[in-house]
């Protein structure tokens, strides 16, 4: 299971999460079969959801983050819970474009420089809270930190990472957010800014065998950081047949109708973790009742 890690400096104005995301982004890759330049986009919108659920404080409150940008990979979802348990979905899991000028994996290219980032908070309210910027990279790190500057106005440093092997399996992978509070002072964002500057990528610091808390420590460096708390998190999809029950009840009666006049049999796949649910012609009769 993947291990998350909060810390806060000594005079609580600034805290930072890092995770060590091996085994989601692996289970991303087994799952949605991702060419190596979807696993790290993908991988990184994950990351990104894990870390900013972890912070949610209801137990029942998730948070659904959508970057839909004009890349071959069309939208791509990461919903996660307020234990950091993730689950994801792109539109198309296979793209294959050359590396960026740096020699590594083009991800903005991939999922694209022009469109939006949304952020949805549903926090058990009336209402969801939501969050909308425009793409400013596309390399998501970037994108995110910019969500919490705009839309949430918390000074923010995110840090993004996935490597991946050249037989498409996962070797690291792993991400930080830093937040500064209101009343961080100018000595206190002067260390951390040299932090950053100076902190190698979160996949060197991981495949160097840095555990999250190493890295979290990291950035707090010199301002006397303390571990808050550490958890436990993983892929986890809570999809059910009666969930998708409801689904096909809300397509309403024409539809399931005609579902049932031409099918014995209708499957019905899980986007985030292709579990398949099978309904029979009788079963889709009955749902009809419900009606």
């Amino acid at each position: 299971m993947a291990q998350i890690v909060r810390t806060i400096s000594a005079d609580a104005s600034v805290t930072a999460t890092s995770i060590d995301a091996l085994d989601i982004v692996s289970r991303i890759e087994q799952i949605h079969k991702t060419s190596a330049v979807v696993t790290a986009a993908l991988g990184r919108l994950s990351i990104a959801a894990s870390l900013i659920g972890i912070g949610l404080k209801g137990e029942k409150d998730s948070v659904t983050i959508r970057l839909n940008g004009d890349g071959a990979t069309g939208p791509l979802i990461a919903v996660a819970d307020s234990s950091g348990n993730v689950k994801s979905y792109v539109s198309n899991p296979i793209v294959e474009i050359p590396l960026n000028k740096f020699g590594k994996l083009d991800v903005a290219g991939a999922v694209g420089r022009n469109g939006t980032l949304s952020v949805v908070k549903d926090l058990g309210l009336k209402e969801p809270y939501v969050g909308q910027v425009p793409i400013v990279s596309g390399e998501i790190a970037e994108d995110i930190a910019s969500y919490f500057a705009v839309s949430e106005q918390i000074p923010t440093v995110c840090g993004l990472g996935v490597l991946v092997n050249p037989d498409l399996t996962v070797k690291a992978a792993g991400g930080y957010l830093i937040q500064l509070l209101p009343f961080a002072d100018e000595k206190c964002i002067d260390i951390l800014e040299a932090n950053v500057n100076k902190l190698p990528p979160v996949t060197k610091m991981l495949d160097s065998g840095m555990s999250s808390e190493d890295i979290a420590m990291k950035v707090l460096d010199g301002l006397e950081p303390e571990l808050l708390d550490s958890f436990r998190c993983e892929y986890r999809c809570d999809c059910s047949k009666e969930r998708v029950e409801r689904a096909l009840i809300s397509l309403g009666r024409e539809e399931l109708t005609k579902m049932a006049e031409e099918e014995d049999n209708i499957e019905v796949c899980c986007h985030f973790c292709d579990k398949k649910y099978n309904f029979s012609k009788d079963e889709i009769m009955d749902l009809m009742k419900d009606r």
